[in-house]
């Protein structure tokens, strides 16, 4: 079949085999160029190792620390003329490709927030790799069944305390849009920070604990974002930022434990990209499209891979990481940049919807966002014939 991209909203519904593959091969050549990490974990599992900062790390991972690796995603397969999901494609290419590379890596497919996924993941280290080095928790969904309770959390994206008025780019119509949020309930809040929260990543950690899983050493990360003035109203200071904030928490409660192994805990911030979780945020397609045109003209402008592997080179792999003083790995400081942000700033409110194209790098954002998918890749040929079912070497459906 011949895939195209349809967007729908913030989510492209078709994703491209070949160039999900395409995607995968240009990250392992960046970090390829860059070279090998020191002091690296061997062994690593990365849950929510799909798409976005979750697949650099893995790809990270693997093609700088030469690590072994095991996968845990939530993603759909493509059957006869349905395409599977875009992180379907790119666990299928990342496993085929480290597997040429010689090393190890595993994958499982299913709900990581259930008990389940946890008790097979541990069945698949004790036969596969005995132990781990490093657990990156990258996971990012809607909604989560409480394994315990039952209790189905949705999240929701809203201020705290107050109503506001966000500016954003409406990408469907590509016009300059006003949205008003209302402030969300108590109830609201707390079921946020139940989907998106640090419970989670405790629970994981607790269980690897428990089964002995985790190596004299092992260290865990959980990714977040902070943004500026510009994004807090709705994230930082909102529902996502309450949910962050928890991050915060229970991290230091996952750092006490993992000291008994002589292990860390640390939250690590990176900056705004194009992800799938990113573009359903109404104010981030304006704010990433001018941060990226900013940011390319100063010769910073990062990626995922880019962020990632400056994480591991210069934090997690580092004896000196880059910390602030709550204690978290920065990774972010060029988006922060006070010059960019003033910038950003001053700009905000002349962008409208006849000169966005000219003041932003638009362009750029739509073809990230393409890229998510697989589409938009140099070199693939999107006219050719190609079959939307691909195997997964050694998956494991719970």
């Amino acid at each position: 079949m011949i895939i195209k991209p349809r967007v729908r909203g913030f989510i492209c519904v078709t994703a491209h085999p070949a160039g999900c593959e395409a995607n995968v091969r240009e990250q392992i050549a960046y970090v390829r160029k860059q070279g090998a990490v020191a002091d690296r974990p061997k062994r690593v599992l990365v849950i929510g190792a799909s798409t976005g900062y979750g697949l650099a790390a893995r790809i990270t991972a693997t093609f700088g620390c030469g690590a072994d690796t095991l996968g845990v995603f939530f993603e759909r397969p493509g059957e006869g003329s349905k395409p599977g999901t875009a992180g379907w494609y790119n666990s299928a290419a990342f496993t085929r490709l480290a597997n040429e590379a010689g090393r190890y890596a595993g994958n499982i497919n299913g709900d990581a927030f259930s008990d389940a996924v946890k008790a097979r993941t541990i069945e698949m280290i004790k036969a596969d790799l005995g132990q781990v080095d490093q657990v990156v928790y990258s996971l990012a969904s809607p909604r989560r069944l409480h394994p315990r309770t039952g209790e189905l959390f949705s999240s929701v994206l809203k201020p705290i305390g107050q109503s506001i008025n966000l500016r954003g780019l409406d990408t469907d119509k590509e016009v300059i849009r006003h949205t008003l949020l209302e402030p969300a309930t108590e109830k609201e809040i707390a079921d946020t920070v139940a989907v998106m929260g640090g419970e989670d990543w405790q629970m994981w950690v607790d269980a690897l604990l428990q089964a002995g899983v985790l190596a004299e050493g092992a260290t865990t990360t959980a990714f977040t974002y902070i943004g500026d003035e510009i994004t807090h109203g709705v994230y930082w200071d909102g529902t996502i930022g309450a949910a962050k904030k928890d991050l915060d928490r229970k991290v230091l409660e996952i750092r006490a434990s993992l000291a008994k192994l002589g292990g860390d805990a640390r939250v690590s911030v990176l900056k705004a990209v194009v992800t799938q979780a990113s573009a359903a945020l109404p104010i981030m397609p304006l704010y990433l499209s001018l941060l990226f045109r900013l940011m390319k003209e100063r010769g910073t402008h990062e990626g995922c891979i880019e962020q990632v592997y400056a994480l591991y080179r210069d934090s997690l792999c580092s004896d000196t990481p880059i910390l602030d003083d709550e204690g978290r790995i920065r990774v972010d400081q060029c988006e922060l940049d006070p010059a960019i942000q003033k910038q950003v700033e001053a700009l905000w409110d002349t962008i409208d919807t006849d000169n966005f194209r000219e003041k932003t790098d638009y362009i750029g954002y739509k073809t990230e966002f393409l890229r998510l998918f697989g589409f938009a890749m140099e070199g693939v040929d999107y006219d050719a014939d190609v079959s939307a079912e691909v195997s997964i070497p050694g998956l494991v459906q719970v």
